[in-house]
């Protein structure tokens, strides 16, 4: 985003709207075009792969210790509110993970080959800010149930 594009934005803001902070928006606007405006920029990928439905709960799994691929899908099957994922879902998310480097693949040289996963040091530093977040959320849960129960009452 250009900052003629920003003005623009601004301008017709202006004309629309008053109760927003121009300097904040500004700042906003040129924070995420310098870290994360392209589609494959990390800020967005993670930030979209924490937002799925299972990669949340393979970091926190994976927290617990190092799993094979059968094991991973066992103990997802019984603690996940969808109560399964499927092996190709799993595969997916742990390679999207590896990727970034959250996740270790570990291939030992076995007959046949035996495959375990384990979060890397910067997956275990995620999964301690990811267990902040979730803490803060149990935290305000009444909250956020009573704004649920205004929302829907209206």
């Amino acid at each position: 985003m250009t900052s003629d594009r920003i003005n623009e934005l601004m301008a017709y803001l202006d004309r629309r709207d008053a109760g927003f902070d121009r300097e904040r928006l500004r700042l906003l606007a040129r924070e995420i075009q310098a870290t994360g405006h392209e589609r494959d920029d990390p800020v967005r990928e993670i930030m979209s792969r924490l937002g799925d439905r299972w990669s949340s709960l393979i970091i926190f799994i994976l927290a617990t210790g190092r799993y094979r691929h059968a094991a991973l899908r066992r103990i997802i099957a019984v603690v996940s509110a969808e109560a399964e994922i499927s092996q190709r879902m799993l595969t997916l998310r742990l390679r999207a993970l590896e990727r970034d480097g959250l996740v270790l693949r570990d291939v030992e040289a076995t007959v046949p080959p035996t495959v375990c996963y384990a979060l890397s040091p910067l997956g275990h530093q995620l999964a301690e800010r990811l267990d902040g977040m979730i803490r803060w959320i149990k935290e305000i849960e009444p909250v956020i149930q009573a704004a649920r129960a205004t929302f829907e009452s209206t």
